[in-house]
């Protein structure tokens, strides 16, 4: 059974940097895409960044692109979400999703597995 578990949240000012990580379990990822999604309070929840396992090609929601990147480290089966220069609009709960397929999908419902997500809040 896959399972999914981000870590790395908090609360930090803003201009300031956080890394998610994202510890996936259950299988080897290869032949995955791997991917970021943020929900605020109120809101729907959005693409952030996905990353294809194999190739390692990837694609970003435009409000992040510059300041977020994401990576996998395969030896440790983890993906990580750098978000540099922060700013309160990303305050969210953040959730890392998987899919086979090599497709950078940014349609949360493209997505079968899902982690319990992390708070990320930044102060002004």
């Amino acid at each position: 059974q896959v399972q999914l578990v981000e870590s790395g949240g908090g609360l930090v000012q803003a201009g300031g940097s956080l890394r998610l990580s994202c510890a996936a379990s259950g299988r080897t990822f290869s032949g995955y895409v791997m991917a970021w999604f943020r929900q605020a309070p109120g809101d729907e929840r959005e693409f952030v960044a996905a990353i294809n396992w194999n190739a390692g090609i990837t694609n970003y929601e435009d409000p992040v692109k510059d300041r977020f990147t994401i990576s996998r480290d395969g030896a440790k089966n983890t993906v990580y979400l750098q978000m540099n220069n922060l700013k309160p609009e990303d305050t969210a709960i953040y959730f890392c999703a998987a899919r086979s397929g090599s497709i950078l999908y940014s349609s949360s419902g493209s997505y079968y597995f899902w982690g319990q997500g992390t708070q990320v809040t930044v102060s002004s």
